[in-house]
């Protein structure tokens, strides 16, 4: 096993789709997150300060240490090692969400729900409905777009053994609360993959000025609920929140999910007005 990889690619040092810079500002804790979300500029300048966070000691150690001890098959691949930000369409129709980056995939790619299985399956699917030009994406730089809709998750570092703790859920919720209100006036529906991401998103939206309903209606795959949009956005009618299966290995070898389920959902969303 090689010894020494880099645990991380400095921002600014030329991967592709990079948002960030050296002079990006880190967050080194959940009321810096919390500030730095709050006053970020622009998108794009929110993106950049996601994808250099090290607000959460535990995940940063984990995925530094992922980046450095590689998985054999991509052994002599240079790993992301860092937050993975939100990626997609500046201003979409539709915003898909889900827990976290991979360990091997966005961790190693720098890109969301891309380089392992799970994606394949998200990014098949999205290009049989006309919202990514590819069939696969493999790694930022790819030539992988998205037409109309973007990808975020409720944790931006890869966890072990995919399960972030509740505190690690809420200090990396202003990332995702301030990515939604950015791009809230275009947005027309949500999609959570998974369960976790439906409850991840819940308080992100409440923040955002959605209005929710009350109880928070159950995960499932095809469930549906109208959202109020945030006071001042465009559009007065409701925003549709859609659950969809996690297209994990899991799901997909067993039938839970199949080809035609996803693309249901993502017709669903496509299709809504």
């Amino acid at each position: 096993m090689p010894t020494a990889n880099a645990p991380f690619v400095p921002p600014g040092s030329g991967w592709p789709e990079d948002p960030a810079s050296p002079d990006t500002p880190v967050a080194h804790g959940a009321g810096e997150v919390l500030e730095l979300a709050g006053s970020s500029p622009d998108l794009d300048d929110l993106c950049a300060r996601q994808s250099v966070c090290r607000a959460c000691e535990r995940l940063v150690e984990w995925r530094e240490r992922v980046a450095v001890q590689r998985r054999r098959a991509f052994a002599d691949e240079e790993y992301w090692g860092r937050p993975v930000a939100g990626w997609g369409d500046p201003e979409p129709r539709i915003m898909i969400v889900g827990l976290a980056p991979a360990a091997h995939g966005g961790n190693r790619t720098g890109r969301i729900f891309t380089g392992d299985r799970s994606g394949d399956w998200l990014f098949a699917s999205l290009h049989r409905v006309g919202l990514a030009a590819l069939p696969t994406s493999v790694r930022a730089g790819d030539g992988q777009r998205l037409i109309g809709a973007r990808m975020a998750a409720t944790v931006r570092c890869a966890p072990p053994d995919n399960k972030p703790t509740p505190l690690e859920r809420t200090t990396c919720a202003p990332w995702l609360a301030r990515e939604v209100a950015d791009v809230a006036a275009s947005v027309r529906c949500v999609v959570c993959l998974g369960g976790f991401a439906w409850q991840g998103v819940w308080p992100a939206l409440k923040q955002a000025g959605y209005g929710l309903p009350r109880p928070r209606p159950k995960f499932g795959h095809g469930a549906e609920i109208e959202l109020a949009p945030p006071p001042g956005t465009p559009h007065r009618d409701p925003v549709l929140m859609l659950g969809c299966y996690h297209p994990s290995q899991q799901n997909t070898f067993t039938g839970r999910v199949t080809e035609e389920m996803l693309d249901a959902v993502f017709v669903r969303a496509r299709d809504y007005e």
